[in-house]
């Protein structure tokens, strides 16, 4: 376990391109959790896909679907603004089992809620869709929670020169999840119903919660400290004077407010692909291909050192894919495709080219996540990590939230089309700005942080 302040010296790393699996053998705390959290994960994944279908069966509105994120936008930043305090000041480990908890509550109202739609729909009726969005908003917040926490476990339990390796695994596993749950969430959902698609979540939640359990006691280094506004504002002006961290957390808003499409999934099953659940879990998983993939071949991240480069590359090829989705939904829009649909209703060359589109979306995006959330960790003290983590969960699960509701505004006033045209592009435009500015006090960019000698 390392209590190094970042920045400390690394042995040598042998070059290699396949994954680096040094931080699963010399850290068995961060293979349970790492092992537990992708099982869970899975898990969860389900849920996310399953809940979209779940609403757009009851309102038959891709609108609806969005404000599933729209409405839990609000509480997940409170929970992760101060998600990150608690985990600054109390055991980590114990704030995880706490949350994981209350998650794993949500999950099982979920259940109940399928089955009272599925009785109700026997009639001919559907269950309210306010009861999901109440229990959808206190599963984001609880696990908001969780992963700052989580998120700042790693540089304890991690050498610091184990941490970009670390990132990349946790790639692996995230993609894992992507791919295996939306899959099976759109097998589970066409075959048993979405009653059981979300108990098969609840029940590989424990898996995770061994994960965390097994955790060693994970107490605040240093002096005592109280959770308040205090911390929060302690944070803040951390963040004011990390321009590199700052900027890390702006243009991940940017990829995740224009550039994500799953809200239109449901909508393109229906329409322009068909083939209903079974194209938003494949779509889904596709976008996971392309994470895992990109995990499995990320031995050289070692050696990559221009992380503010390697950010700025990677989001503007999210860009690229971005548009060339919306490109293709533009042109599949005018084929007509209903006399031959092909197996299952999929018209298949619209799925096959959606499909490489995604993979490179999650490819990109992985890049980036990579040497973001690196950067976040070897950049930053220890006692500072959770309110980081915390702002790190309410970008990265709060902006694609925001892109939910602007993919569904825009899809529902123009086309299915225009959300991800017209944001790629903006990515591309607003990424290339921002990562060039220069600033006052040093004259240097985003593009030229280092981590040899990693500033925040």
């Amino acid at each position: 376990m390392s209590h190094e302040e970042p920045g400390t010296a690394a042995p040598p790393a042998r070059r290699r391109h396949l994954v680096d699996l040094a931080p699963l053998k010399e850290s068995p705390a961060f293979a349970r959790l790492w092992i537990g959290g992708a099982v869970a994960g899975i898990g969860a994944q389900m849920t996310v896909v399953a809940v979209g279908l779940q609403i757009y069966e009851i309102t038959a509105s891709t609108f609806a679907v969005g404000l599933v994120g729209g409405i839990a936008l609000l509480p997940m930043i409170v929970a992760g603004l101060w998600g990150g305090v608690l985990a600054d000041v109390f055991d980590r480990r114990r704030l995880l089992i706490v949350s994981s908890l209350v998650a794993w509550s949500s999950t099982l109202a979920l259940v109940a809620l399928a089955a009272w739609d599925v009785a109700l729909h026997a009639g001919g009726g559907h269950a309210p869709v306010w009861p999901f969005y109440v229990v959808t908003t206190l599963n984001a917040v609880a696990s908001t929670i969780s992963s700052a926490t989580r998120g700042s476990v790693v540089g304890r339990i991690l050498e610091p020169h184990l941490v970009s390796r670390a990132t990349a695994l946790n790639g692996i596993a995230f993609g894992a999840t992507l791919t295996l749950g939306p899959a099976l969430a759109g097998v589970m959902a066409s075959s048993v119903g979405l009653a059981w698609t979300f108990a098969i979540d609840a029940i590989l939640f424990t898996a995770g919660f061994l994960g965390v359990w097994t955790l060693p006691a994970l107490p605040r280094l240093g002096r005592r400290v109280e959770a308040g506004w205090g911390m929060l504002r302690e944070g803040a002006g951390f963040l004011r004077r990390s321009p590199n961290i700052r900027m890390s957390f702006i243009v991940d808003v940017v990829a995740m407010t224009f550039g994500r499409p799953y809200v239109l999934f449901p909508a393109l099953g229906a329409t322009v692909v068909g083939g209903g659940s079974l194209t938003v879990g494949a779509l889904t998983a596709a976008g996971a291909v392309g994470t895992i993939l990109v995990s499995l071949f990320s031995g050289p991240v070692a050696h990559v050192h221009r992380h503010g480069v390697a950010i700025a590359r990677a989001i503007t090829t999210f860009g690229a894919f971005a548009v060339m989705f919306g490109v293709v939904v533009l042109v599949m829009e005018g084929v007509d495709h209903t006399a031959a649909p092909g197996w299952d209703g999929i018209f298949w060359p619209a799925m096959i080219l959606l499909a490489v589109a995604m993979a490179g979306l999650g490819a990109s995006d992985e890049v980036s996540a990579i040497f973001r959330q690196t950067m976040i960790i070897q950049a930053s003290p220890d006692e500072m990590r959770g309110r980081l983590q915390g702002i790190f969960v309410v970008v990265v699960t709060g902006g694609p939230r925001v892109g939910d509701m602007y993919a569904g505004i825009l899809a529902t006033a123009v086309g299915l089309w225009c959300p991800p045209l017209l944001g790629g592009l903006a990515i591309i435009g607003l990424i290339a700005v921002l990562t060039r500015v220069r600033r006052a006090r040093t004259g240097e960019t985003f593009r030229q942080y280092d981590d040899r000698h990693p500033v925040a």
